[in-house]
């Protein structure tokens, strides 16, 4: 900016050189006869005396330096400053530099002939030409600063050593006291437009806004006058009331607001503040309220302050209005996202919590009672496993449905996800009602559902938590009903269970076992023993089941039947039953050849897809033939719904490894299992070995035709749990191939297991 080729911001280059030019062309004409002025002057001082060939000379340089700048500027003019540059701000800048050396030559050359009044007259003539540059060229920031630069300086040489130093210094402080007043002149010029440019931008973006305005007709100018009445009626504000300017005209604001409620003076809160403030001469912002139109509903939002006149008389109201009826559905809509629950339409988990919390408040206020029921869906899973998630949202609905039925003024039911819901009952006089409710919740959620042409069978589980008895705040009652709805679910589903201290503990406790489980694997705190199978003719060792066991340093030994479901929720189960596959295969290389270890695999296992690398990666490391080695797996693993357990089963017979189909009978047992995946033994359950050495008909028939299946399909049978004579005769009796359990060995260490072999009479154990 400062020798006029950088613009101040907001300020483009090209408005720039226009600015700056227009500024300079004004004054050009003023200093265009100011130069002709001074050459006349110079030629009537020194015309006579001075050298005329150079005199002349000089003089035509000195007309073509002038007249050129004229001629630009005129062509500038016609063209509107349309093709300024930066060269042309340097192209003038030269030209009148040129300029100040012309007249600085003149100076320094003619003043040598003449007389001390000359030197006085040529100075003066050079400070007017200064004065007119510093004016007229203050746009021109360069071209000031060349012209008074050199001119000045030839001012200062003007005058010889026998005008002693005073003139000079004169001279010298004059040409600077003008080149900075050039130089202020031209910031401020830089400032001035800046200024102005940043104003246009601003009008262009009011003007822009207005005209937005206008077209989109989003706010409305009001006024009224001293009795609260409209007057000077805005078409925008008549439109939306669907009238005329001349038929608002002179009525009172309140009553256009109210509608048909003028009549009744039933006013909203709203409106009832705007006419207090209008009545009390106070301004209001922002305040929104219902306005009824055509016999729709919708949102103003108001803004005015009072007019006063010159002396402080009230005149009446101006304000701005606006149509948020939009705004406020979204906001609506918003809030009930927020609150509700979007597929059943019912309060979600933070209006549950809302209203518990409410309902203890009254508890604690009143010495009441309150509840806090979860609800979660049997069976949910696999219909939405089976027929997609767009059944089971309709399936949700009805529920959601049936719940609205069942409650009562003094229930708040809600979802909290999933298929899971909850009621907050707030009242009631007895505790059984909390059972009797929650019975009838389960009798009502459990018929049947007739979704599109699907009729659906689900179940219900229960768990219940009551106030002061379970819990006095929020946090702690859900906390116990979830507790008391885990045990419900643990029950076999379909079932209510009201909250008791024990399952605090045993959640505590399994919270305990889940740490301290995570930590096992690292600190070497699992072992694997090892229980034989035994060839059911003749006694003969044929194989071990590896199991694990674990030994906490604090807690001592630790029943599988405790950490195993536990290492089964916090996913754990898979780590740990790869580590028992590796320790296994690595211990089977150490007895015979012909000796096979089985090993428990769980559904999280086979459900993985890396699983069979994982038995891949055991094999290798251990060496152990694939042959030699069972993987014993339950009916859970086709429970799930999809074919990765069929297809991971598929792989591990290829690979040779043998299968083993663990439980038979006990759970959902069907033969379809079997014709999904050719097992190598079938086990039966141990509970079908006591029933039947008891004689127990039904524990008779199912090992018959176990056997006589498995045989038929080319399987093996398991007995489990064999601990007496009487069981090992029946089972023979019955045609099982092979036995495990007590009667022929305990579970033991892999040093115990390695002895049985070393021992030749291997043939039986005691």
């Amino acid at each position: 900016m400062l020798m006029g080729c950088v613009p101040p911001r907001a300020v483009s280059p090209d408005l720039l050189y226009r600015a700056q030019f227009w500024s300079a062309d004004r004054f050009y004409i003023v200093q265009f006869i100011l130069n002709i002025l001074a050459m006349a002057f110079v030629w009537s001082v020194f015309g006579a005396s001075a050298h005329l060939p150079m005199f002349v000379g000089w003089t035509v340089l000195a007309v073509i330096v002038t007249l050129l700048p004229l001629r630009h500027s005129r062509q500038r003019i016609r063209e509107d400053y349309a093709s300024v540059t930066r060269n042309d701000i340097l192209a003038q800048g030269g030209l009148v530099t040129l300029q100040g050396v012309l007249w600085t030559v003149a100076t320094l050359s003619f003043s040598q002939a003449g007389h001390p009044e000359q030197i006085i007259a040529i100075w003066t003539l050079n400070s007017c030409l200064m004065v007119g540059a510093a004016v007229a060229l203050s746009a021109l920031p360069l071209a000031s600063i060349g012209f008074l630069l050199i001119v000045g300086a030839g001012g200062v040489l003007l005058f010889p050593e026998a005008y002693g130093p005073q003139l000079p210094i004169l001279a010298a402080s004059y040409a600077l006291a003008l080149l900075i007043a050039s130089l202020k002149h031209a910031r401020a010029f830089g400032q001035q437009l800046q200024t102005g440019a940043e104003l246009t931008e601003k009008r262009e973006v009011v003007s822009l806004l207005l005209r937005e305005h206008d077209e989109l007709g989003a706010d409305w100018l009001w006024q009224t006058d001293t009795a609260r009445r409209i007057s000077a009626v805005s078409p925008r504000l008549a439109e939306l009331l669907g009238t005329t300017p001349a038929a608002l005209e002179g009525k009172p604001l309140v009553q256009i607001l109210a509608g048909s409620h003028w009549e009744t003076g039933e006013f909203n809160a709203g409106l009832r503040d705007v006419a207090e403030r209008l009545k009390r001469h106070e301004s209001f912002s922002h305040v929104v309220l219902p306005v009824e139109i055509d016999g729709s509903l919708r949102w103003w939002d108001l803004s005015a302050s009072p007019r006063l006149d010159d002396n402080g008389a009230f005149l009446g109201f101006r304000g701005v209005g606006s149509d948020v009826t939009e705004q406020r559905e979204t906001s609506d809509k918003i809030a009930q996202l927020a609150r509700f629950d979007p597929l059943t339409g019912l309060p979600n988990r933070l209006q549950l919590s809302e209203a518990l919390s409410a309902a203890l408040h009254s508890v604690e206020r009143w010495n009441g009672r309150c509840a806090f029921l979860m609800i979660d869906l049997d069976r949910f899973k696999s219909v939405n496993d089976t027929l997609g998630h767009q059944v089971g949202d309709k399936l949700l609905e009805q529920v959601a449905e049936r719940l609205r039925e069942m409650c009562g003024p003094y229930e708040v039911c809600g979802r909290i996800g999933g298929d899971e819901f909850a009621i907050v009952m707030r009242e009631f006089d007895e505790p059984f009602r909390i059972a009797q409710f929650s019975l009838a919740l389960i009798d009502a959620l459990s018929q049947p559902y007739e979704v599109g042409p699907n009729m659906l069978y689900i179940g219900a589980s229960v768990g219940s938590a009551m106030a002061p008895r379970d819990g006095t705040t929020t946090e702690t009652l859900i906390r116990s009903a979830d507790l008391a709805l885990y045990r419900a679910k643990d029950e076999g589903g379909g079932t209510h269970c009201p909250y008791e201290p024990r399952l605090h503990v045993d959640a505590e406790e399994r919270r305990t076992l889940e740490i301290a489980l995570r930590e096992a694997l690292d600190k070497e705190e699992l072992h694997v023993v090892y229980q034989p199978v035994v060839n059911a003719l003749t006694g003969k060792i044929e194989g071990f089941e590896s199991l694990v066991r674990w030994t906490h340093p604090e807690m001592g030994v630790i029943s599988p039947v405790k950490f195993i479901p536990v290492a089964e929720d916090a996913r754990l189960i898979a780590p740990i039953g790869e580590w028992v596959l590796h320790t296994a295969c690595q211990e089977a290389m150490r007895w015979p050849d012909d000796i096979k270890i089985a090993v428990n695999v769980s559904a999280e296992q086979l459900h993985n897809p890396q699983f069979v690398s994982c038995v891949m990666s055991a094999l290798d490391q251990s060496g152990l033939a694939p042959g030699r080695l069972e993987l014993e797996v339950t009916e859970s693993v086709f429970m799930r719904e999809g074919t990765m357990a069929t297809r991971i089963l598929d792989q591990l017979l290829a690979l040779g490894v043998r299968l083993s189909l663990d439980d038979f009978g006990t759970g959902y047992s069907s033969l379809g299992y079997l014709s999904r995946t050719k097992f190598n033994t079938i086990k039966i359950d141990r509970s079908f070995v006591v029933s039947a050495a008891k004689h127990v008909p039904e524990s008779l028939a199912i090992i018959r035709a176990v056997v006589a299946m498995a045989t038929s399909l080319g399987m093996a049978t398991t007995a489990e749990g064999v601990e007496t004579q009487t069981e090992l005769e029946m089972v023979n009796a019955l045609g099982c191939t092979k036995i495990q359990g007590y009667y022929f060995g305990r579970p033991m260490p892999a040093h115990e297991a390695l002895l049985l072999f070393r021992n030749k009479r291997n043939s039986a154990v005691a």
